[in-house]
């Protein structure tokens, strides 16, 4: 849901800001003030391409600031700048980031239904998701979905057993060589570790010998530090029986003492340990070498060369086995071929008994929308089985029939732009809250609509806007009328200049409006007429 949204610099806008009700929020005003700038900022929000065109003539950079709010709590602040010369950058709450992360983030909750901008309605894909949707058919698609998974991973197994079935001799004895190689030395990431640590011990022993032997006389020898530790503790304990003050020095050195004595055995013990055999170090020398060889050949760590070991091992065991092998992997195949089909004939009987009632659906709202005898089927087409994809193993596509006795086509092929705006708000009030979008922005989808049937469009709109924020750009004073909030576009000149304003509106100021949206001028009698409207809407 859109909280609120900041322009500066953008196109005709010097400086604006809308912050849209959770309903039904409409901008009017005269044809040509601005008011599709709306649009435009929504797109940039959204992660569109900014054109240096939409940056406000005189100015160095368009800035959209929106605050919104996905799947509840869920807070977005996005701050979007286009600069003249066509850079863009972006901050996504406080952090920069590419405009494909902001389309990620943002731009499957809102939707932009206008004669260009409805363009994910004419993907057949999309037709596929929503009839799930509004069918229920989540279920159904996940258990097609892993069926599908687990008769891919079942063909691939397959596939690697007859590919390894058919290795060349010179492939196998390849594999053969290396497995020989690396299978001699056995190799253990954690014993070339040990070895590694072990080495430096081992090649150096005669100098830790020396160096420990050194300290250990340092401290406990015949003239060594413990000798005088315990000297001056003997003192201060004498020098106690007449100052206690000595008493705490001497307690404070004597566990000195003890800490000493504790290093002092422990480094003695380290010099008993130390035993240097020129065999074993050349043994281990020979094995860190052998470790070093199959890293060069097959590395570069222990690890990918176990690997290796595993990759040589598993491709001679299919060769020699792959008779049976590949005999199990069919059967596992068929199997998963059985279950893919057994779940894609239960998704598309789904599908194929729901489709017709819901293109009805769609048509009952559309009837409402001076759109005559136009209507939408639901074709649901069982594809080849070489044709099956993640989504299932048909093809689900929504045709508009212009007229009764007109054929159905793509509504990519004949649907207009005020057209296409009709079927989406049609397609969004049948879907109720079962789509992913949280907010839908109308633009021309009063084009062609007068009297009574602006009234059932705006009924459409307030329906929709109790399961979605919905905002419409409109020259129906009916919409307008029926709206949680009002906005108007104003065009005007500043010193030679042309300005866009927008401003929320209410009491006197939107009765003006509304007056004028009905009959071009404000009178008396449009502003009777246009109360008489609101009043009869409230009540």
């Amino acid at each position: 849901m859109i909280d609120e949204i900041h322009v500066q610099n953008l196109a005709l806008i010097a400086d604006a800001s809308i912050e849209p009700s959770s309903g039904l929020t409409v901008l009017t005003g005269e044809t040509g003030a601005g008011k599709t700038a709306l649009l435009t900022s929504c797109k940039l929000l959204m992660g569109a391409r900014g054109e240096r065109s939409c940056v406000r003539e005189g100015t160095d950079e368009a800035c959209v600031q929106g605050r919104f709010f996905i799947d509840g709590d869920a807070e977005y602040v996005v701050v979007r700048r286009v600069s003249a010369d066509g850079k863009s950058r972006v901050q996504l709450n406080g952090q920069m980031v590419s405009v494909g992360e902001l389309a990620d983030a943002l731009a499957a909750s809102i939707d932009l239904c206008s004669q260009h901008d409805s363009q994910e309605l004419l993907k057949a894909s999309t037709h596929l998701r929503l009839l799930d949707a509004w069918a229920g058919n989540e279920g159904l698609v996940s258990a097609y979905a892993q069926a599908y998974q687990h008769y891919s991973e079942c063909f691939a197994h397959l596939e690697e057993i007859r590919a390894g079935g058919k290795a060349s001799a010179e492939q196998l004895e390849q594999a053969t060589f290396v497995l020989r190689q690396i299978d001699a030395v056995s190799p253990d990431v954690g014993e070339y570790e040990e070895l590694i640590a072990a080495l430096s011990k081992a090649e150096n022993a005669e100098a830790l010998a020396r160096a420990a032997s050194v300290a250990r006389e340092a401290l406990s020898g015949d003239d060594g530090a413990l000798t005088y530790l315990g000297q001056a503790v003997s003192s201060l304990d004498d020098g106690a029986r007449h100052d206690e003050t000595l008493a705490k020095f001497a307690d404070t050195l004597r566990e000195s003492v003890y800490i000493i004595e504790d290093v002092a055995r422990d480094v003695a013990a380290y010099v008993d340990g130390i035993e240097f055999e020129q065999d074993a170090l050349d043994r281990m020398q020979q094995r860190i070498a052998a470790y070093q060889g199959l890293m060069r050949a097959y590395g570069p760590t222990v690890a990918d060369v176990v690997a290796k070991a595993d990759e040589a091992r598993e491709k001679i065991l299919m060769f020699d086995n792959s008779e049976s092998l590949e005999l199990e992997a069919v059967a596992s195949l068929e199997q998963a071929n059985a279950a893919l089909e057994q779940a894609a004939l239960a998704l598309s009987k789904s599908r194929q008994q729901v489709a017709i009632d819901f293109a009805s659906k769609i048509v009952d709202v559309m009837a409402n929308l001076e759109m005559g005898s136009a209507g939408v089927e639901c074709q649901v087409t069982l594809l080849p089985r070489n044709q099956w994809t993640m989504s299932g193993a048909d093809k689900v596509e929504l045709a508009f029939r212009p007229a009764h006795n007109m054929q159905a086509r793509p509504l990519s092929r004949i649907a207009s732009g005020g057209e296409l705006s009709r079927v989406l708000l049609a397609l969004h009030v049948v879907m109720e809250d079962k789509d992913e979008v949280s907010t839908l922005v109308f633009d021309e989808i009063d084009a062609g609509v007068g009297g009574a049937t602006a009234n059932a469009l705006a009924d459409v709109l307030v329906q929709l806007s109790c399961t979605h924020q919905v905002l419409v750009v409109t020259h129906l004073a009916q919409v307008a009328a029926r709206a949680d909030k009002h906005y108007v576009v104003r065009k005007y000149e500043r010193e030679g200049v042309a300005e866009t304003d927008i401003q929320l509106v209410c009491g006197p100021d939107r009765e003006r409006e509304i007056a004028r949206m009905l009959s071009g001028s404000v009178t008396d009698t449009s502003i009777a007429h246009a109360q008489e409207l609101l009043q009869h809407i409230s009540n």
